[in-house]
């Protein structure tokens, strides 16, 4: 049962992972600034390679957490891999909350007088702290997780 559990978790992450890439792909598309572009400048957009670029800490958060999964299925929970990959899903949370915050700040700045970026921003906001709220509990499983693989590895030398 417990590997069926955790094959549907990686089978989400999986889904996620390409629910976000299609989302990357189609969005340029039908969004409002970039409608009247040909294919070609749409995907030049600095704006748009931007949300590109720092879609990338999601990417590799996404495919850490997928190994990490890997590593309970395989009963290697207590382990320095698992330590390190919860350790990289902080910092890509980390990095996803600079450049979301970096990118509200610009549009905020940056807007036309027109435009109301209210709803944009209120997005940054919400994103910025589900980010945050993965990073400090990835920081709390991290610590937690170190914990135990130290008492493991000075019981592992006592015996």
């Amino acid at each position: 049962m417990k590997s069926i559990s955790i094959a549907f978790l990686q089978a989400a992450t999986v889904l996620i992972g390409i629910v976000a890439l299609a989302i990357l792909i189609w969005f340029p598309l039908v969004e409002g600034r970039a409608t009247n572009l040909d294919l070609f400048s749409i995907y030049v957009d600095p704006f748009i390679l931007y949300g590109y670029a720092a879609s990338i800490a999601f990417f590799v958060a996404l495919y850490n957490a997928f190994k990490l999964l890997d590593c309970i299925r395989q009963n290697k929970v207590f382990s320095s891999n698992a330590v390190r990959r919860l350790k990289n899903i902080k910092i890509c949370a980390i990095v996803l909350s600079i450049a979301i915050v970096a990118t509200g700040l610009f549009v905020k700045l940056s807007h036309h007088q027109d435009d109301d970026p209210a709803g944009f921003l209120a997005m940054c906001v919400v994103t910025t702290f589900v980010s945050i709220v993965v990073a400090t509990a990835a920081a709390i499983f991290e610590k937690v997780l170190q914990n135990a693989v130290d008492m493991k590895s000075e019981n592992d030398l006592t015996i």
